[in-house]
Parts: C-alpha cells; sequence; structure tokens
C-alpha cells in the first residue's frame, strides 16, 4: 500500500514548434521533467503535509515513478489564454482526507481559473463531510459556509496561465500536485 505523507504544489509553461517538446519544457518550467509521472485521481491523503516544491523535488530521484494530480492545457492559436489549475480542499481534521481539482480552461485568467479549482475541490468536500449549501451561491459565499461549518480549515489553488505564442508554435501549462 502507497500512501503519500508529502505534497507540493507546482506549475509550467513551455513553447515549442512540437506539441510534445512543448508540454517537455513545461514539465521542466515545473522543475518535474526528470520523473515517471503517473496521473493519480484527486484524493489528498490523510496526514499528508504540503512542502514547499523546492524540498519536494530535493527528495526524488531522476526516473522515480512519481504520483501527480495535474492539469494541462494547450494551444497553437496565436494569444488565445490558456489556464490550468489545480485546487486543494482540507478537512480540519488530519486523519481525514482531502480533496484536489484539476481544471483547464480557455479565455480564462488565473484568478478566475485557480478560484474555479479551488471551489470545486471545496465543493466536493463539503459533500462528503455533509455540509449544506446551495450550490448556485457564488464562491466567496460558499467558502465562507465551509469554513464557517469548522469542518474545512483550508483551501487554497495553484494556476499557470499563458497566451498562445504569436507565431502558431505550440504553448503548453501545467499545474500539478506532486505527492512523495
Amino acid at each position: 500500500m502507497v500512501v503519500p505523507t508529502r505534497c507540493f504544489f507546482t506549475k509550467g509553461v513551455g513553447v515549442h514548434k512540437d506539441r510534445l517538446a512543448s508540454f517537455e519544457l513545461a514539465l521542466r518550467k515545473a522543475g518535474i521533467e526528470k520523473y515517471n509521472l503517473v496521473y493519480v485521481s484527486s484524493i489528498f491523503p490523510p496526514n499528508c503535509k504540503q512542502i514547499p516544491a523546492e524540498e519536494g523535488l530535493r527528495q526524488l530521484s531522476p526516473g522515480e515513478i512519481t504520483y501527480v494530480v495535474m492539469a494541462k492545457n494547450e494551444t497553437n492559436e496565436p494569444h488565445r489564454l490558456i489556464s490550468a489549475a489545480i485546487g486543494l480542499a482540507m478537512p480540519k481534521e488530519p486523519n481525514e482526507y482531502g480533496y484536489l481539482s484539476e481544471h483547464h480552461a480557455f479565455g480564462e485568467t488565473a484568478e478566475i481559473s485557480g478560484e474555479y479549482a479551488e471551489d470545486l475541490a471545496a465543493t466536493m468536500l463539503a459533500t462528503t463531510l455533509g455540509i449544506e449549501f446551495d450550490p448556485d451561491r457564488a464562491w466567496q459565499e460558499r467558502e465562507q459556509i465551509y469554513k464557517a461549518s469548522g469542518r474545512i480549515i483550508h483551501t487554497t489553488h495553484i494556476c499557470q496561465t499563458a497566451e498562445g505564442d504569436m507565431t502558431g508554435r505550440w504553448t503548453t501549462v501545467i499545474a500539478g500536485a506532486v505527492f512523495i
């Protein structure tokens, strides 16, 4: 059984004439190109500690199988705004699991895309905790309800945005939660 005990967040953008090379450059910018990434679903493990990316990267070895929740978006349309975001919602009790969410969009700023991902993670956690809320209310209103319940103590997000390269080269954005 593998249950990660640490997690860090990272992001990156890459631009290249080839789609795959653009993705590779985004991974390099994020610092995670050296690892064999295995995409996993969106559960933040109980008792998992968030650590700075620099600390997490020092704990990994090239070629290591590395679990990641990743959001990715790409375009070769000049000036098209793209985003990739990861949202996190953590419960008050450290021995309970939290949620991560992936969001990737076109035409959204980093603030809008990031808050959407954060809202999605918090909503998923709230439903598992039995917190009642109106899903049609604005995120800021629901965020207050979630935190006032005393059962969700922390929400956050990481987001990478970019405009498509003006010459039509591939532009890729990624955001990830990397588990150790």
